[in-house]
């Protein structure tokens, strides 16, 4: 669990970040949603630790990493999944090479256990056939199943996604989306995921926060969002043509 309290950032004379507070549970797949400038990007910097806020409080189960010493924040980082917005694979290494990186890094496995771990973590992508390839052979939606299946090679406690379906059809959205999901619940992770999918918010939206003007508007699920009465976030949803239309038939159905 990731708990952040009274989170402000501040760049120069600008107030990003504006006293949030939330908690994040394991096992749960929490989104962070809101118009570009929102501050959804810099609020996941200060939870991974990237950005450093100037008052609030992030816990990792209890562990406050602001504080936290050096050494210890280095460890804890290996506890940590990361899934970037352009998979950022390594085209000099195969995508088993890739899994392995960092286990290679920071396991002490032996080589031929690494092995193991990583071939495991692609058949749990459905991605073992490509074990041997570069990833630019890879389509664009084979390169995100490889990142994920990296970001779990460590069998981490938490997993920071940056808009992971970016540039992907909404068919392959669905299955990357079906995968963080499904990963979220098997390993019992804390997952927060960083979007402007609106089908991610529907499908998987166990835990949803919505960031207006650097503040948190609205806190939900993908089931309670479609009977907010929040005039911005129904903006929001209302222009995206995908909520749309699901809004209109939940109000034509009442």
């Amino acid at each position: 669990m990731i708990e952040i309290s009274s989170i402000h950032k501040r760049f120069e004379d600008q107030e990003v970040l504006k006293g949030i507070t939330a908690t994040f549970e394991n096992g749960k797949t929490n989104l962070i949603i809101g118009k570009s400038g929102a501050g959804k990007t810099v609020l996941l910097k200060c939870i991974v630790g990237l950005e450093i806020p100037e008052e609030g409080t992030i816990t990792y189960d209890g562990r406050d990493i602001i504080h936290m010493h050096k050494k210890e924040a280095a460890k804890m980082r290996q506890e940590i999944g990361m899934l970037f917005q352009n998979a950022a694979l390594f085209d000099s290494m195969s995508v088993l090479e890739n899994v392995m990186f960092p286990l290679d890094m920071f396991s002490s496995m032996t080589y031929n256990e690494r092995i193991k771990r990583a071939r495991a973590c692609l058949e749990r992508v459905n991605l073992i056939e490509a074990q041997d390839k570069s990833p630019e052979e890879l389509s664009g939606g084979m390169q995100k199943r490889a990142a994920i299946a990296r970001a779990i090679a460590l069998g981490p406690k938490y997993l920071f996604c940056d808009e992971p379906n970016s540039g992907l059809d909404p068919q392959t959205s669905l299955i990357i989306d079906e995968l963080i999901h499904g990963i979220t619940e098997e390993y019992n992770i804390t997952t927060i995921v960083n979007t402007h999918d609106m089908n991610s918010v529907m499908n998987i939206g166990d835990h949803i926060l919505f960031l207006a003007n650097g503040e948190l508007s609205w806190e939900g699920n993908n089931k309670e969002i479609l009977n907010t009465d929040n005039k911005t976030l129904n903006e929001f949803l209302f222009s995206s043509e995908i909520l749309r239309q699901v809004k209109e038939q939940a109000l034509h159905s009442k």
